[in-house]
């Protein structure tokens, strides 16, 4: 189901219960201000999600919000991320759904990393 982005946060989703440990995950870093880790249901070879440790809904809410020390965290870990997992040279793609349009399905953000194969056209063309 999509999320409405515009709701408040919802603690019980499975990124916060993931953040407090109460799911488990196969974590690819942390630091301070994030946790990367492999999606559970994979779209791509590589699919990395990364999230801020923060209780943010989406990018909207992130980037209104958060502090410049988490923003700058944040965009430096998914960065990170893709360097160490060998992903600029074949190249990778970042994707951040926000609202009901996008189908965003977890009220937090989180950034998706797909990368391993050809990825293809982004979106679909409207005539």
């Amino acid at each position: 189901m999509a999320v409405d982005a515009t709701q408040p946060y919802d603690d019980q989703n499975v990124f916060a219960k993931i953040l407090r440990g109460e799911i488990p995950c196969r974590k690819v870093f942390e630091d301070e201000w994030t946790l990367a880790f492999h999606d559970i249901n994979p779209q791509s070879p590589t699919h990395i999600l990364v999230i801020p440790k923060g209780a943010y809904v989406s990018w909207d809410d992130f980037s209104a919000r958060a502090s410049d020390a988490e923003i700058t965290g944040f965009v430096r870990a998914v960065g990170h991320v893709a360097r160490a997992a060998g992903l600029v040279a074949p190249g990778y793609r970042l994707l951040a759904n926000t609202g009901t349009n996008s189908h965003q399905e977890v009220p937090h953000l989180h950034v998706h990393v797909f990368a391993g194969r050809q990825l293809g056209p982004l979106l679909a063309r409207v005539d």
